[in-house]
């Protein structure tokens, strides 16, 4: 019974509900412009620079939004029309009204996103899970895929993962749809970060704020849930879209070594390697790590 008690009042002083979604907008939402219906999905999508210049389409991480491409997307903009938008059930995007999290709802989302947007191509740029969305839809769409930039790309197995089987999501990440305080966040945050100082207040507020959306935590357990990998070789090497891989040199979630694999992968790829950085360099290394992908395009 002590023991009981012990951990309901632990669970009582951690309990973090969500915020009210008119809270989040007042901070994160620029425009109203920016709420947009696709298909079945209501997304929240920046779409800007020159509406005639070649497009770049973002697809964030896991657990990401948007707001991760700021520092990229004002350099990209001089030259090409930026898209970016928040994947179903991440940052302002409302959960999947299906609760379908799988990669080939997000494939069928993206074509979606460029019908309407009235883009028959586009390049494409995609970080950790959204770079592993990115080169699958390169290799299943060529037709409508100009060019590829992948940020640390997830695809092949890790530990906790099988080709073919979703992975054991411990059942105590479920109390995370309830219980969710900032330095527990913070602390997992850590590791993507090389730079210790680079993970600031108002970092690791806004990741913080942006999972407490509502229905966002459980979007996130769902789509960690409905991942299942597949060997990616064969797919990768389907791929004729010229490609760029960006890694931080530090990077402690998917080590750069991973890049070899790619490289042997999908024909005439290149590397660009940002030292110092870990596992998000467009955030921690903006400005260099900018300027290949800005080289790549030209």
């Amino acid at each position: 019974m002590l023991m009981l008690t012990v951990l309901a009042l632990l669970t009582w002083g951690l309990w973090t509900p969500d915020l009210p979604r008119a809270e989040l907008e007042s901070r994160y939402l620029e425009a109203r412009s920016d709420e947009r219906t696709v298909g079945p999905w209501h997304l929240h999508l920046r779409d800007s620079g020159p509406r005639q210049a070649p497009a770049v389409v973002f697809l964030h991480g896991f657990g990401a939004s948007l707001q991760t491409w700021d520092a990229w997307s004002p350099g990209l903009m001089k030259t090409h029309r930026v898209i970016r938008f928040d994947l179903p059930g991440s940052g302002l995007s409302p959960p999947d009204p299906a609760n379908d999290y799988t990669d080939a709802r997000s494939l069928q989302l993206l074509l979606h996103v460029l019908d309407d947007l009235g883009l028959s191509r586009a390049t494409l740029v995609g970080h950790s899970m959204g770079g592993r969305i990115a080169w699958t839809f390169a290799a299943q769409h060529p037709e409508r895929t100009e060019r590829l930039v992948l940020v640390a790309p997830d695809g092949f197995a890790s530990e906790g993962f099988e080709y073919g089987k979703p992975p054991q999501v411990p059942a105590i990440m479920g109390w995370m749809r309830h219980v969710l305080p900032q330095f527990v966040l913070r602390m997992n945050l850590k590791s993507a970060y090389a730079q210790a100082d680079f993970l600031s207040d108002a970092l690791t507020t806004r990741y913080h704020e942006l999972l407490l959306a509502p229905g966002a935590r459980g979007a996130m357990l769902e789509r960690l849930k409905q991942t299942v990998l597949q060997d990616p070789v064969p797919l990768l090497r389907q791929i004729k879209a010229p490609t760029l891989l960006v890694w931080g040199e530090a990077d402690a979630i998917i080590p750069s070594s991973n890049a070899r694999d790619y490289l042997l992968a999908i024909e005439g790829s290149r590397l660009f390697l940002s030292p110092g950085a870990g596992h998000l360099p467009h955030e921690e290394a903006a400005e260099v790590s900018l300027q290949a992908v800005v080289d790549f395009l030209r």
